[in-house]
């Protein structure tokens, strides 16, 4: 159970509406849950229909080895390589902690927090929401072998059994039936439909009937538990587009269709609701923002399928959220990770190596939207991508990335979200790219997934990141990681007297938020300043408000950083600087000399220092570690520059950076 602090303070980040609500809905859920047998008949007229195109494999080989793995029984999914669940797995059990959760006590009533209870509950979901499915499917389609589809089956009923309705730790959340909805439909839809071959037989057309059934059992499950309120974020999307595909690849039910109306809906207006006109993600969260496309764009392609699209509007906002993605990428294609980040997924249909979520979209959004500009930022064409818009796209990409003229230039300034870009030569081996965030902590009152990362800026040279955000490594273990990884000592900004700006009230709960914002920003040819500042520290006995100055001279290659501290009393700042993990960090007599690759870059601090820190793998208070990874960390170096603050103070940073030429030019 949670201590009585979090209860209180998510009492206090809900409205009494909300409050009035979730008593209402406990009290009907825990008196009145819908069990098994009360599945209605289905119209005998209708038929299940499909918004895939005919699936063609890009690497039949990649495909069929990652198939056979998952009939071996063979997963891997974050820190995990190749692990073995069973063919089929044990459903309710955490492959983390081996614990097995209880399969029998109603839903409503289990702490999936408590991993006495469940085990890590975000290890136990992952293999739940039957990303594997469509990757049997595909091999089935390629090699028409029965052993994928016979696999295919085997999960899905052992499923059924082991997870019956209303219980155990797979009916609590609403998000993972609707992920499971998607995959089940996608795999459905490769497999052929209602009369696909493996349903031809008298016990196939018995197994279509019990999947048909679930799939109704978990689309009312979602419709009674659509989150609302403070948990309106990625959750309400995300339940949304698995009802609406669900509801338009088997619109049996006149119920399921009116639950489709209903949520294409709700996905019409959280679409413009949770995403700015920017492009950027309310959540704060990029890894979030990548999440939440997939739902919209898949749920999307079946609209179109079905002659009922979403809006103009709709369209206009996914492609923004696609250029917001473009622009944040760098010339190597990395993705800054701002924000939580979980490696979640809504499908895995690419089984080739070095598949990029972010790269993926971004060819998704050029051939949806016809952009050469995109185009060129694109990679090259995924599995992802061909199984959602079909084998044409290979010369629809091509052809686009022929008319492209001058590359991709991205947004620099992003006023709704709170980002603003910074430097020169970008998409070339030479780009020099920093982006400042003064964005607000995360969306609706708790800000689940935002980090307490105001005035923080990453920094990348090359083709080499320098100074980086360190990811979010775990949300349910190892709580004193978790509030490292998000607080405000794990970003390239300022603390005082070790608070974090924002204040910590539960692994997905902030209750002080951090209020940024830009106050100039210039860019051009010449040199370019940007200014923001926040009052995250307002809340002290004696407030602080941080002012950060950074200019940027490319033509020098000097970026220098004041920050001023406005306060009465005396405290103590902490500039903390995190550098990735191929960085070699010696100190020097005035700061720091950093190398990397064929870049060089002297850091050095302008006032006088009350203390230096340097850590590797320190602890949690400590720092030195990057996350790139769910459950994964490696070393890295983090540099701590203490001084001490009275009244208004500047503490200046200087950035000098030059790049050795390659050896034979």
């Amino acid at each position: 159970m949670q201590k009585p602090a979090w209860y209180l303070n998510r009492l206090r980040s809900m409205s009494g509406a909300e409050i009035a609500h979730r008593i209402s809905r406990g009290v009907k859920v825990l008196s009145m849950w819908p069990m098994a047998g009360d599945v209605p008949p289905r119209d005998e007229i209708a038929t299940d229909l499909r918004f895939l195109p005919p699936f063609v494999a890009l690497s039949p080989d990649q495909l069929i080895t990652a198939a056979e793995r998952i009939v071996a029984g063979r997963y891997s999914f974050f820190e995990f390589e190749d692990i073995e669940l069973g063919n089929p797995p044990q459903w309710n059990r955490d492959p983390l902690t081996h614990r097995v959760a209880d399969a029998s006590r109603r839903a409503l009533t289990l702490d999936y927090r408590d991993e006495r209870v469940v085990g890590n509950i975000k290890y136990l979901w992952e293999q739940n929401r039957h990303l594997h499915l469509p990757t049997l499917a595909q091999a089935y389609v390629v090699t028409g072998d029965p052993r994928y589809s016979d696999t295919i089956q085997a999960h899905v009923d052992s499923w059924i059994e082991q997870c019956p309705v209303g219980r155990g730790a797979n009916w609590v959340s609403a998000l993972e039936p609707a992920i499971r909805l998607i995959n089940w439909s996608i795999t459905w839809q490769l497999l052929g439909g209602s009369r696909a071959r493996p349903f031809a037989t008298e016990e196939g057309a018995a197994f279509r009937e019990r999947w048909l059934r679930s799939v109704y059992e978990q689309s009312r499950m979602i419709m009674n538990n659509l989150s609302r309120f403070s948990s309106a974020n990625n959750h309400l999307i995300g339940e949304s587009a698995g009802v609406y595909v669900a509801a338009t690849t088997w619109p049996l039910w006149p119920e399921m269709r009116d639950w489709g109306e209903r949520c294409r809906g709700i996905l019409e207006e959280e679409c413009l609701k949770q995403n700015a006109p920017d492009g950027g993600n309310r959540e704060q969260a990029f890894a979030y923002q990548t999440f939440v496309l997939d739902f919209l764009i898949i749920a999307g392609l079946a609209a179109r399928a079905h002659g009922e699209d979403f809006s103009p509007m709709y369209w206009r906002r996914v492609e923004v959220m696609i250029d917001f993605l473009a622009s944040m990428t760098d010339a190597a294609g990395r993705l800054p990770m701002i924000g939580d980040a979980d490696d979640g997924q809504v499908v895995k249909l690419a089984t080739e190596p070095g598949f990029s979520t972010h790269g993926s979209l971004i060819a998704t959004g050029a051939l949806l939207f016809e952009r050469p500009d995109l185009a060129s930022k694109a990679g090259a064409l995924d599995g992802k991508t061909i199984t959602l818009l079909g084998v044409q796209s290979v010369r629809t990409l091509s052809r686009l990335k022929e008319r492209a003229r001058g590359g991709y230039r991205p947004q620099l300034q992003f006023t709704d979200s709170g980002y603003y870009l910074m430097g020169a030569g970008f998409d070339t081996p030479d780009e020099v790219r920093l982006l400042v965030d003064t964005g607000p902590l995360g969306y609706l009152s708790i800000a689940a997934h935002g980090h307490a990362d105001a005035l923080s800026f990453t920094l990348g040279i090359g083709d080499r990141e320098i100074l980086v955000d360190p990811g979010t490594y775990a949300y349910h273990s190892e709580p004193e990681w978790r509030r490292y990884f998000r607080g405000t000592s794990a970003h390239n900004t300022v603390g005082i007297d070790g608070h974090d700006q924002s204040v910590q009230a539960g692994n997905f709960m902030w209750t002080h938020h951090a209020r940024a914002r830009c106050i100039e920003f210039e860019v051009g040819s010449g040199r370019q300043r940007f200014v923001g500042e926040h009052h995250g520290y307002d809340r002290l006995e004696d407030p602080v408000i941080h002012r950060r100055e950074i200019d940027f001279d490319p033509a020098k290659q000097v970026i220098e950083v004041a920050d001023m501290l406005r306060c009465e009393g005396d405290h103590t700042a902490r500039r903390f600087w995190h550098f990735a993990e191929d960085c070699q960090v010696e100190r020097t007599e005035t700061g720091l000399k950093i190398t990397t690759g064929r870049t060089q870059v002297l850091m050095d601090s302008l006032e006088e220092l009350e203390k230096v820190e340097i850590h590797r793998a320190g602890n949690a208070e400590q720092g030195g570690w990057v996350s790139r990874r769910f459950g994964c960390k490696v070393p890295s170096t983090t540099v701590v520059w203490q001084s001490a603050v009275r009244g208004v103070t500047v503490l200046r940073t200087r950035l000098t950076y030059s790049r050795s030429r390659p050896i034979g030019i």
